[in-house]
């Protein structure tokens, strides 16, 4: 499937689609008078629901002195691991991470596994991974997506042999036009060395969406050469 395609995102929320998974806390932040989740949220790029699961807050009221848990990017892989651990990993079948972007600056797990059902995906979201960007979700906020916890194929390339063995990990964002986030590349790096040095202890191939098809993604402010140092 083109990945440019979804430029058709924008602006499309929808409630129903994969779970989100939270790690710990690295941040505290201390409510000043005037202050709001919508606004802390928007300060630390992390979504209203995140503030609020990661706080145990049943509404969206908080008071002057009330501390609350901001998550830091890296520590989003804390949930990403212990779901890992509850699922039974198929390590033979993973031979490569495989990177993209969504080629639009908006969008989460959320809208793309919509989009994905309405061009006929029958297991929807075409990738195993999203991480945000802070508009729909988190900065850095990895969401897993059901073909990792099924240990299902992916749909985010057009040749099987790689949405067979390729673990798809999506970027949120434009890369032709704009760079990733710095939280964003700090949880990608966090998740792709967990993944590939962790659970399939390097047997693994790290690739980008260019090398497989005639296509841009991640797009040129990827820094696809500094990954593959980092990683092959």
């Amino acid at each position: 499937m083109n990945r440019q395609t979804f430029l058709l995102r924008v602006g499309a929320l929808f409630l129903a689609g994969p779970g989100i998974l939270y790690g710990a806390p690295a941040i505290i932040y201390v409510v000043k008078k005037g202050d709001t989740l919508s606004e802390i949220g928007a300060k630390f790029g992390v979504s209203v629901r995140e503030l609020k699961y990661r706080n145990g807050l049943k509404n969206d009221l908080i008071r002057i002195g009330q501390k609350l848990k901001i998550p830091d990017a890296a520590d989003y892989l804390t949930g990403v691991k212990s779901h890992s651990d509850r699922i039974k990993l198929n390590r033979l079948k993973w031979k490569y991470i495989i990177a993209h972007h969504s080629a639009t600056p908006h969008g989460n797990a959320k809208t793309y596994d919509k989009v994905d059902r309405r061009h006929g995906m029958e297991n929807g979201l075409a990738y195993h991974f999203v991480i945000g960007n802070g508009r729909d979700s988190g900065d850095g906020e990895i969401e897993i997506g059901s073909r990792w916890t099924k240990q299902l194929h992916g749909g985010h390339v057009s040749k099987w042999s790689y949405n067979n063995a390729g673990i798809g990990v999506c970027l949120v964002g434009n890369f032709e036009k704009t760079r990733p986030t710095q939280r964003q590349m700090a949880s990608f790096t966090e998740l792709v060395n967990y993944l590939g040095n962790g659970l399939l202890g390097g047997k693994y191939k790290f690739m980008v969406h260019k090398e497989v098809n005639a296509t841009l993604c991640p797009g040129r402010n990827f820094p696809t050469k500094a990954m593959h140092k980092r990683f092959n």
